[in-house]
């Protein structure tokens, strides 16, 4: 169904059978026809189709009950029209671009969408593991180049799995669904979060570090699965790079925000101090240049195989495409019915 038409069937059920109005900032998958067929006939969709909050007219923000956001900044601005609004609730799982403090003031919760993508974004962040440690990348980008030997080619130093320490920083939803999928490998597992109550550790099968620090020092290949907040943001910076085990590997599925600073870890890539990274969430999408962006888009020599960048799609699978959409607007459904608003995010949560 093209915009056209759904504007026109909007309109005719807002004159008809409308009780509700939902604004729908943006998403990147079309049309929102998935939300309309679980929110219902009753329910007229506002489709704003853009992710610059200075393009969201006032006067469609005051009519609406709920709003949904995918990638929009919604702020003061957007808040001080909400007037209606029973409740905004995100696509996905973080949520650094919602002001919450303005919804709050203004008496609007709000929630995330932490219940999809679980599965996709654990076997993207194992996928990352295991090709960093067993070099997969590095060995692919140099055997372009041999033309005498073969196997005399093998990297080293490149130990068994079962000789290696992984680290999980956050062991929530997607932290435990990585800790499942390494124990089979035999890796020995540390995990720091300290949201999780004791024994935690004992349930899920690995070892607790009391500290950052402690799991840094230990962990040949840290793996980042906690939210972006006053307390996580620059986690990986020059600083905790430099608390990294020599010739360790990082892998970011979590939040752009956690490893932000290009130029140390371009710094700690050159000196070898860290093996290799790879990350999928960037602070900025697509990102500025860089000259580590450079020689990664260049294939430089010094950099083959050593940094991996995927475009923020770990979460993504047909299935989890379409379960993210319906799950949200799940949400939303049940707010409208029931005045109750699941998954419901706190200012200073």
């Amino acid at each position: 169904m093209g915009r056209d038409a759904l504007a026109l069937r909007e309109t005719t059920i807002m004159t008809q059978t409308t009780k509700y109005v939902v604004g729908i900032t943006d998403h990147m998958i079309g049309v929102p026809d998935i939300e309309a067929d679980v929110l219902g006939p009753d329910v007229a969709i506002d489709f704003f189709a853009t992710t610059n909050e200075a393009e969201f007219d006032p006067e469609r923000l005051a009519r609406l009950d709920a709003l949904m956001v995918w990638g929009a900044k919604i702020g003061p601005r957007s808040v001080a029209h909400l007037s209606r609004c029973r409740g905004v609730v995100r696509y996905g799982v973080g949520y650094e671009k919602i002001d919450l403090a303005a919804l709050e003031k203004a008496g609007i919760p709000f929630a995330n969408n932490p219940d999809y993508g679980v599965e996709e974004v654990a076997d993207h962040a194992m996928a990352m593991i295991l090709s960093l440690h067993r070099r997969l990348w590095e060995h692919d980008a140099r055997a372009r180049n041999y033309r005498t030997g073969w196997q005399v080619h093998s990297l080293k130093p490149l130990s068994r799995s079962n000789k290696a320490t992984v680290g999980v920083v956050g062991v929530g939803r997607i932290g435990t669904a990585v800790v499942n999928r390494l124990k089979p490998f035999g890796f020995h597992i540390l995990g720091y979060d300290p949201g999780q109550p004791p024994g935690h550790e004992k349930a899920i099968g690995y070892e607790r570090t009391e500290s950052l620090e402690a799991l840094l020092a230990r962990s040949d290949i840290v793996t980042l699965h906690c939210p972006a907040n006053a307390k996580t943001f620059g986690l990986l910076d020059a600083d905790g790079l430099a608390r990294l085990k020599p010739g360790a590997i990082v892998v970011n599925t979590a939040r752009g925000e956690l490893l932000d600073d290009f130029d140390a870890l371009e710094a700690a890539l050159r000196s070898g101090h860290l093996a290799a990274a790879a990350i999928d969430t960037l602070a900025k999408e697509p990102p500025d240049d860089h000259p580590l962006l450079t020689a990664w888009r260049d294939r430089e020599d010094w950099l083959a195989g050593r940094l991996v960048i995927t475009p923020h799609n770990a979460f993504y699978s047909d299935q989890a495409a379409v379960e993210m959409r319906r799950n949200a607007a799940n949400t939303v459904r049940i707010l409208l019915d029931e005045g109750r608003l699941r998954n419901q995010v706190r200012d200073g949560s």
